[in-house]
């Protein structure tokens, strides 16, 4: 079975659950497998550390999980039209890996959740996609050809899966957006398997 990166930061817990549905795309793809991966929530005060592993859930990421995955969905919510910080200081850490190249040619895709509908998420996509983009990466988005993508009425872009979540993240993720993760785990795990004889 080849691996696929599903990494993510969720305060909220929304974008943990869109990251589970991602997963569930790619585990419906033949010869594909999701690795849960998290990231630790920044400190602004310098003593402070997180435990070498988290007390629930995905454990944290390490750069090897980006070196033996064949490809990366990655989530975040918004922060300001960008990433959280916590998702911008992991790859702030993946020098090594640009330098080697490791990541370039693998697929990648990207999802968001806002507490408002015109909070920024296609911003905050796009922000995600940068550091892809100078790794090298093939970024992959959701096609119209997705018909949640034409019908939705909270969250969803072509540019990845979004998710409304409300002023006080209580909304739950709506059908359509569960089925575009869905949709863009299946969509990154077969082009992952495609592109993965090119790279060895």
């Amino acid at each position: 079975m080849k691996e696929l990166l599903v990494l993510y930061y969720s305060h909220y817990g929304a974008v943990k659950l869109m990251a589970q549905f991602v997963v569930r795309g790619v585990e419906q793809v033949n010869g594909a497998a999701a690795r849960l991966r998290t990231v630790p929530r920044v400190s602004a005060v310098c003593e402070a550390t997180e435990p070498a592993m988290p007390d629930s859930g995905a454990p944290y990421a390490e750069l090897r999980d980006l070196e033996e995955c064949i490809g990366l969905a990655m989530g975040s919510p918004t922060r300001f039209g960008n990433m959280a910080a916590s998702l911008k200081y992991f790859w702030d850490s993946t020098g090594e890996l640009w330098l080697k190249g490791t990541l370039a040619g693998k697929p990648a895709a990207v999802f968001t959740s806002t507490s408002s509908l015109h909070g920024g998420q296609e911003t905050t996509l796009i922000s995600m996609m940068l550091p892809l983009l100078h790794h090298g990466m093939v970024i992959v988005g959701v096609p119209y050809s997705e018909p949640e993508l034409m019908v939705t009425a909270s969250g969803g872009t072509p540019y990845g899966p979004s998710h409304h979540a409300g002023a006080a993240s209580d909304r739950p993720v709506t059908e359509h957006e569960k089925k575009m993760c869905i949709a863009l785990g299946r969509r990154l795990a077969e082009i992952a398997l495609k592109l993965t004889p090119c790279r060895t």
